[in-house]
């Protein structure tokens, strides 16, 4: 049998962290961790050696955003981080992809939404579509300073892969991928795993960030 996913709950919240870690128990989740402000979140991190962090993007004395970024700074064991926020598109939100993290839910997301969410990230996927992490990326990006940029060299990926990371920021799934360039999805994902290798990223969220960042696409489209 697989080891139990183990989860951090950071919020300031303390009606937010009692019925996340509820929901999680409840299905069989390890909720190894609670955490009040982004420096707790941190320390617990580094102490239980969670799967997946729940982080509130604005916490008292270091925001989420900040310990997201000190969580996967260094870390020899790099843990999921999903951010929670309360408005969709918050700002903050954008900021904490690029820092690394996998994904984000709204606080007022379903139980079930939660528990697939959580168990999705630790089997390496993004949490979010690309075509939702695209909207963001178009709204938020090049906004001001707090934009936690993401610095790759593009020069590494062959044409090809320049093709596919072009079309995956643009919202592409593998298999409108495979639909557009003629491939087949396996061949899809092999591409989409060597552009992830090549520019040390962790999921197709981080993929979108730098297509953007760097240019190969821009927000009006125009690659």
């Amino acid at each position: 049998m697989s080891a139990p996913l183990r989860v951090v709950v950071a919020d300031d919240q303390v009606l937010v962290r009692t019925g996340f870690r509820m929901i999680l128990t409840a299905d069989g989740i390890d909720v190894v961790g609670e955490a009040t402000n982004g420096l707790e979140a941190v320390e617990a991190v580094r102490r239980t050696v969670p799967d997946v962090v729940l982080m509130d993007i604005r916490m008292p004395e270091l925001d989420g955003l900040e310990a997201t970024r000190r969580i996967l700074t260094g870390a020899e064991s790099e843990p999921r981080v999903i951010i929670l926020t309360t408005f969709d598109l918050d700002h903050y939100v954008y900021a904490a992809l690029s820092a690394g993290a996998s994904g984000f839910l709204l606080k007022d997301v379903t139980p079930e939404h939660l528990v697939a969410s959580v168990r999705m990230v630790r089997s390496g996927d993004a949490l979010l579509a690309p075509a939702i992490t695209r909207r963001l990326v178009e709204r938020f990006a090049n906004r001001g300073a707090d934009t936690a940029s993401l610095h790759r060299d593009l020069a590494a990926l062959t044409p090809r892969e320049l093709e596919v990371l072009s079309l995956l920021a643009r919202g592409l799934s593998n298999a409108e991928l495979a639909g557009k360039l003629h491939l087949s999805e396996a061949t899809v994902k092999t591409h989409v795993a060597r552009i992830l290798a090549k520019l040390r990223l962790r999921d197709r969220v981080q993929a979108v960030v730098v297509a953007y960042e760097t240019g190969l696409v821009t927000p009006s489209g125009q690659g």
